[in-house]
């Protein structure tokens, strides 16, 4: 009965690249988000249309698609970001990275003006009814992500203007670049959900 080697023979490539601690530890993280995510998502669509009294989404929101689209171009900038580095091209890294943050801070801008909308204007808070209390927690949620990937991301930024990044730290910029791809492609599924399925 012929056997397969464990071990490649000598002079072959054949081991397999294992994931590293960073990589599988932000996948880990992600993971455990998405779950999160998922629950909200899930209470959100269960309960939508359930109220008994307004206002109900189609009478106050409004689809936010300069914000989005800000938020989603932010992944190419950041991609842009990580290949710089990559390349030790620091102060283009530096710039893409800016524009990233940026971009970010647009799109928690207009969070904070459709919020500011629907607080004093149309008087919907998250005690209002059924509709308030999931959009809040999900779009909330959302919310409290970008906040820690822009603050994280800023503290990488002041550093690099300090000299203290460099092409050696073209990892560790990957691994954080996982985690805002993350949010963007939350914001993916919040939006489908809160602006197109249940509006």
């Amino acid at each position: 009965m012929a056997t397969i080697p464990l071990q490649p023979a000598a002079g072959e490539t054949g081991a397999i690249a294992q994931p590293t601690r960073g990589v599988v530890g932000m996948a880990s993280l992600i993971v455990a988000e998405s779950a999160i995510f998922t629950i909200f998502v899930v209470a959100y669509l269960y309960f939508a249309g359930r109220d008994v009294q307004g206002p109900r989404p189609r009478d106050v929101l409004e689809v936010p698609i300069f914000y989005t689209v800000c938020l989603l171009s932010s992944s190419f900038f950041i991609w842009l970001a990580e290949r710089a580095i990559e390349h030790a091209r620091m102060a283009a890294f530096r710039i893409w990275w800016a524009v990233t943050i940026l971009l970010g801070l647009t799109f928690l801008y207009g969070t904070w003006v459709e919020w500011s909308k629907l607080i004093f204007q149309d008087h919907l808070t998250i005690h209002t009814n059924l509709f308030g209390t999931t959009y809040y927690s999900l779009v909330g949620l959302h919310a409290s992500h970008v906040v820690i990937g822009l603050i994280l991301m800023s503290f990488v930024l002041a550093f690099s203007l300090l000299g203290k990044v460099e092409a050696r730290h073209a990892y560790n910029i990957k691994v954080l670049s996982m985690y805002w791809h993350f949010v963007d492609g939350v914001w993916v599924v919040v939006f489908t959900v809160v602006y197109v399925v249940c509006r």
